[in-house]
């Protein structure tokens, strides 16, 4: 049968890599709804070649502006607005799986809404397990929807673990993330606090939006990685453990009681988890090059307790440090990078802020226990605000 799915967040990177496995499997998948920020155009652009039953805007102007362009061209589409759209094509009784690739805590009402209807997730938004964390686990649940993940490292712990979860407690020693090690991996400390926006978004392997770029730059994804690992594998913080790879083959491995490892490796292209994400349990062909090992360089490791690293990426520690703290805490560490990335790109603070500013909100703020959405965006939006305090505190100062 033909599975209907939603893809949230469709004219970024993720999205378009969806589409282009969809569009390989014309007779397994059809889009039912497309949704973008505020990026007109190539929303247009991807409704006139999927169809769309909905395509959902942010901005009511742009949403006005589709509609417009839609009709125009002969489109049958309807055009929704707002957060409360994209719960309702996230958890429409139509739709079958649910791509969750929008950026930031944004994404976590739709992420819910998918969950609570029951819905295959493809988790590429890992600030929903970060910000979301036991609450959305708790909706996973309590809708008996199936959470895949996405992000390339956590797919392949996935692929790496045994089928049965209920062994991973006891069979697993370690969960081990793989980092490229981003732009700035031998890159001197002491000049780090010079870094400019265009080399913070130049990634060496990956293409990604510039919020994800600089985020891979100060290694925050990563430690958003171990808390969203925490949340999805079930594991202690001591289990989980983050090595360096530059070649990016390796995309992350488990280490099993015995000593043994298994690792999954591949191409750095994301169609191959979102492949596996929408086939689970089986396999589709992703559009993606195989390895060719014959032409396979060297494989290399680096550590993170290397001094100068430790210099390089001070807040990958962060991720055990909240974990380790109220369950609200982790939303505060997102909010607070989310803040201080956005004010990198602006223009506000420089590169270095960006963990100055995760560490003096984490200080300043104890966050309650959170039990339902409500309680999740009230901490979002206090680390925000203290997040942005502190900004403006510095900028008087200079």
């Amino acid at each position: 049968m033909t599975q209907n799915i939603t893809i949230l967040g469709s004219t970024g990177s993720i999205g378009q890599s969806t589409l282009d496995v969809v569009a390989r499997h014309p007779e397994r998948f059809a889009v039912f709804a497309l949704s973008a920020k505020d990026n007109v155009d190539k929303l247009l652009a991807q409704c006139q070649i999927v169809e769309p039953a909905y395509a959902v805007l942010m901005d009511s102007v742009k949403a006005q502006a589709l509609a417009q362009a839609l009709k125009k061209h002969g489109l049958r589409t309807e055009v929704l607005c707002g957060p409360e759209a994209l719960d309702q094509v996230a958890s429409d009784a139509e739709v079958d799986v649910v791509m969750a690739a929008i950026v930031g805590a944004a994404g976590l009402s739709s992420c819910l809404a998918a969950a609570r209807a029951g819905k295959r997730l493809l988790l590429a938004n890992k600030e929903a397990l970060v910000v979301g964390a036991r609450v959305f686990m708790d909706a996973v649940k309590a809708g008996n929807a199936s959470l895949l993940p996405i992000d390339s490292e956590h797919s392949a712990v996935f692929q790496s673990l045994p089928e049965d979860p209920s062994t991973w407690s006891t069979r697993v020693q370690k969960i081990i993330l793989t980092a490229s090690g981003g732009p700035f991996r031998t890159r001197d400390p002491a000049t780090l606090h010079s870094v400019t926006i265009e080399e913070a978004c130049a990634h060496p392997t990956w293409v990604m939006g510039r919020k994800i770029s600089v985020d891979s730059a100060t290694m925050m994804n990563k430690a958003l990685e171990v808390i969203e690992a925490h949340y999805l594998f079930g594991l202690p913080p001591e289990k989980l453990e983050v090595v360096i790879h530059p070649q990016s083959v390796i995309h992350s491995m488990v280490e099993f009681v015995d000593a043994s490892v298994v690792a999954q490796l591949g191409t750095p292209d994301m169609r191959v988890p979102i492949a596996y994400g929408l086939s689970w349990p089986d396999r589709i062909a992703s559009g993606a090059k195989a390895l060719n090992f014959s032409t396979l360089s060297a494989l290399s490791f680096e550590s993170f307790d290397d001094r100068d690293h430790r210099r390089r990426y001070p807040g990958l520690a962060l991720a055990w440090q909240v974990l380790q703290s109220p369950s609200g805490s982790t939303a505060v560490l997102n909010a607070a990078n989310e803040v201080g990335v956005g004010a990198f790109l602006s223009g506000e603070i420089g590169f270095l802020q960006i963990h100055q500013l995760n560490v003096e909100t984490l200080g300043a703020l104890a966050p309650p226990a959170a039990h339902t959405l409500d309680d999740l965006i009230a901490i979002d939006h206090e680390a925000r605000r203290v997040a942005q305090q502190i900004i403006a505190r510095w900028g008087s100062r200079s």
